[in-house]
């Protein structure tokens, strides 16, 4: 893959990466802070999928700059999606820091924001610094890949 491409394929993950966060951080507006809660679990959750998926598609985007294709469909032809196993397999071989904010993440955002409604603003906060971090790793203005 030539230099020209690999900027490319940064500009267009990191774009898209970007929007899911501005869209993240707009939905968590709505779950209003009061103290070290949120007042809205709705839009906790919502914001927390939105900004998770964002992170996958920056991670995707990195994979893919490391020359690595991930699986986009099961045995029967059905799109599916990858597994957190296959992405720690992947980061543990090629970056460990990449390794813990992508687990920082996953339990953050995905397993407590998610899924379990966590209401705590730290933990929200943590989650969606990771988001920042794994973006920041395919902004198309920084060098390396």
């Amino acid at each position: 893959m030539t230099k020209e491409e690999q900027i490319q394929i940064k500009r267009k993950g990191y774009a898209l990466a970007m929007r899911y966060l501005e869209n993240a951080n707009d939905a968590l507006k709505n779950a209003v802070r009061n103290g070290k809660l949120f007042n809205d679990p709705k839009y906790v959750s919502s914001a927390s999928g939105i900004a998770y998926r964002g992170a996958l598609v920056a991670l995707d985007t990195w994979l893919q700059l490391k020359g690595i294709g991930l699986p986009k469909s099961n045995e029967r032809g059905r799109k599916k999606g990858v597994s957190v196993d296959i992405y720690r397999k992947h980061l543990a071989k090629l970056d460990k820091k990449f390794l813990q904010d992508y687990n920082i993440l996953y339990d953050t955002l995905h397993l407590a924001g998610y899924y379990d409604c966590v209401l705590i603003t730290d933990t929200i906060d943590t989650g969606f610094a990771a988001v920042k971090n794994i973006i920041e790793r395919i902004n198309p203005e920084v060098q390396s890949a």
